[in-house]
């Protein structure tokens, strides 16, 4: 079987749009209400959106990889590479470091053309910490680049890329490819999400670098989104294509066996579609949960600060199973009797409301609550 690579039309794509002209309306239409809410809210709604769809993005990038990073320390490290920290935070994990740096510096110069450099630079930047891959440059290794599943002897090989010797190649035609179907390129593509959808396939095929590739590639499609749109997009590709990895490595292994790539096209455009939607409901959130501590902040004790932080750190998912006692308890370290009476206090407020009931009793968040100006 041959793969795209190594067909005769290789890398002339085709595909046709028909079947998500309504995908891509919806996108443009999420697209311009998020811009319409960032100009309205405050900066430090911004910022604190900003930082949690970037923690998103840098966590669930590496866990699709199979790497799982310390949330707090990409947060801390997102803040300290963003500037907002006077006194730079201490990081421990030099993963989760790299990951951040990585984050700001893509979404910093997401108007930049790309370069070979600015990709050796993002590669040290995500690996710094490897003893045992080569960061920095193209793959050299002649033993062929191949994406396997299976235990050893039952081995799958869903893709092969193209041998180390065609890289150099490869990548050039990519980089021009890629700044040239950028606004105002010789081959402009205008629709944001199929440049985007483009893009990510393209280097995944070519798979340049030893380690890093879906991490890197995922960074290349969001800058296509911002470089088209004109700037930096708020939301997370990665969570969502983590939420259903399979879908998308099967997606990705059907759209690199051919050159005609409507299917992968359509996939990847309801990703991104879906992780607008999503950074709307996320800077929604935000919003709602500035006011609710606003307006609260002043009525709660320790305990009860310490259990509401608690459970607006959830998102906008909400805190799984709502608070109870007993997980109050849990949190705060208080006792049965205090635990029971700051509940009710908070409950009385307006804070918490109560779903359920008998041993199923548990508190959500009052978010919309009738004495917030939404």
């Amino acid at each position: 079987m041959q793969y795209n690579w190594q067909q005769q039309d290789w890398p002339d794509f085709s595909y046709n749009l028909s079947e998500i002209e309504d995908f891509l309306f919806a996108f443009a239409e999420e697209t311009g209400h998020i811009g319409g809410i960032l100009k309205a809210v405050p900066e430090h709604v911004k910022v604190e959106t900003l930082i949690d769809t970037m923690v998103y993005e840098a966590i669930k990038t590496s866990e699709i990889e199979g790497e799982f990073l310390s949330r707090q320390d990409v947060a801390s490290s997102i803040r300290n590479n963003l500037g907002i920290n006077k006194h730079p935070e201490p990081v421990k994990d030099k993963k989760a470091q790299g990951a951040a740096q990585l984050m700001v510096n893509a979404r910093n110069a997401f108007a930049d053309k790309l370069t070979e450099k600015k990709l050796f630079d993002w590669h040290k930047m995500l690996l710094n910490e490897s003893k045992t891959i080569n960061t920095g440059v193209w793959r050299k290794d002649q033993a062929p680049m191949q994406v396997v599943s299976g235990a050893i002897g039952k081995e799958k090989v869903h893709f092969e890329a193209p041998p180390s010797d065609r890289v150099q190649q490869e990548m050039d035609r990519f980089i021009q490819w890629f700044n040239e179907t950028a606004p105002g390129g010789k081959q402009e593509i205008k629709k944001a999400p199929v440049r985007s959808a483009i893009a990510h396939l393209y280097f995944e095929t070519i798979h340049p670098f030893e380690d890093g590739n879906g991490r890197i590639g995922r960074v290349l499609a969001e800058k296509a989104l911002s470089q088209t749109l004109g700037r930096p997009v708020m939301l997370s590709l990665s969570r969502k294509i983590e939420a259903d990895r399979k879908a998308y490595y099967k997606s990705l292994e059907t759209a690199q066996r051919s050159n005609e790539i409507t299917r992968w096209i359509i996939y990847f455009v309801k990703i991104i579609l879906a992780a607008q939607i999503e950074a709307k409901e996320l800077l929604d959130f935000t919003l709602h949960k500035t006011r609710f501590f606003d307006h609260f902040k002043n009525t709660f004790n320790d305990r009860q600060l310490k259990a509401v932080k608690k459970m607006l750190a959830a998102g906008p998912e909400g805190f799984e199973g709502g608070m109870t006692a007993q997980k109050y308890i849990s949190i705060t370290k208080a006792s049965k009797a205090t635990a029971t009476r700051d509940l009710q206090d908070l409950l009385e407020s307006g804070c918490l409301k109560v779903t359920g009931g008998g041993r199923s009793t548990h508190y959500v968040l009052n978010l919309n609550n009738e004495f917030i100006e939404i």
